[in-house]
């Protein structure tokens, strides 16, 4: 099997009461998380203290070296 650096992408699970950075993209900027569920998270703009909810779209990104791929699960 080849080793090969892989790029991962995990959902970024949101907690109520942060203050996160989007740092790129439509809804770059500061929030605050102010709801999460399964499906959605609800976003305070500091500034105007407009919220607004959209489907989760952050993610972690990790990078790596020598990783089996494909992956076999």
């Amino acid at each position: 099997m080849a080793m090969d650096k892989v790029v991962t992408f995990r959902p970024y699970p949101f907690r109520v009461g942060e203050k996160i950075h989007v740092e790129d993209g439509p809804r770059r900027g500061d929030w605050e998380v102010v709801g999460v569920s399964e499906q959605k998270v609800k976003l305070r703009c500091p500034i105007s203290q407009r919220e607004f909810e959209w489907d989760r779209f952050c993610y972690f990104v990790e990078e790596q070296n020598g990783v089996d791929w494909p992956h076999q699960n």
